[in-house]
């Protein structure tokens, strides 16, 4: 079992070259893992975990509806947005600056094999960071992410997530506002769930903004802390 997990922030970055270099790590683990069966081999496998922010971006999960997005090509141009189908769980989500995506591609063979709680371990590390700034935020029965003030009228989204897994190896991952610009929000039916608002944490705490590295320092704590691992910070070859 290898749980080194080599951190990479690779600050703005454009949505589709983000996405195909995760898709490059995550062969090279699922390859790793095949050639591990094929040849009975017990060579270690790769672990990543990218943090970044997108130019504003709205993406649509393979068993999204495309009516969830609520402008068409020429005003999302005019938004200086772009739009791109993945191959995600989930429905629409929207990415922009003031964000911070998380893209763990982890070869869950070396920590659990289990997505459920893989998925339970990424909302909990969102919720154990949220509450070092004083904000309660849980789990929404049903609703992947994590919330606001679940089962009232004022309930809101404050992090998305959507996943991908084969052969055990994750990749895409979460989306915290953490300074977002929430009028982009307004495209779209978020994650294809109506009545429901979303939230930024600069706006929870009353504050222009928020120091958004301090906030990856405590995300990465209760992650190494949940999973187990040892994290190590490498250069980017995107």
């Amino acid at each position: 079992m290898n749980k080194t997990v080599e951190l990479q922030d690779l600050g703005l970055q454009d949505y589709k070259d983000t996405w195909d270099y995760q898709e490059t790590l995550f062969k090279s683990v699922v390859d790793a893992k095949i050639k591990n069966r094929r040849q009975e081999l017990d060579l270690p496998t790769s672990n990543y975990f990218l943090l970044v922010e997108h130019p504003h971006v709205y993406t649509l999960g393979k068993s999204g509806d495309m009516s969830n997005l609520l402008v068409n090509e020429e005003q999302l141009a005019e938004k200086g947005a772009s739009f791109y189908k993945v191959n995600r769980g989930g429905d629409i989500t929207y990415h922009g600056p003031g964000q911070i995506v998380g893209y763990p591609i982890l070869d869950l063979d070396n920590f659990f094999t289990d997505i459920h709680k893989y998925l339970r371990f990424l909302e909990e590390m969102i919720i154990l960071t949220l509450e070092e700034y004083g904000i309660k935020a849980e789990r929404s029965p049903g609703e992947t992410g994590v919330w606001l003030d679940v089962g009232t009228p004022f309930a809101r989204k404050i992090c998305a997530m959507g996943v991908r897994a084969s052969r055990w190896v994750t990749m895409h991952g979460f989306a915290l506002n953490v300074n977002a610009n929430l009028g982009y929000f307004d495209n779209m039916i978020p994650c294809g769930i109506r009545g429901k608002a979303v939230t930024s944490l600069n706006v929870e705490l009353g504050k222009k903004e928020v120091d958004i590295e301090e906030v990856k320092g405590k995300l990465l704590k209760h992650f190494t802390t949940l999973f187990e691992a040892e994290m190590k910070s490498s250069v980017s070859s995107m």
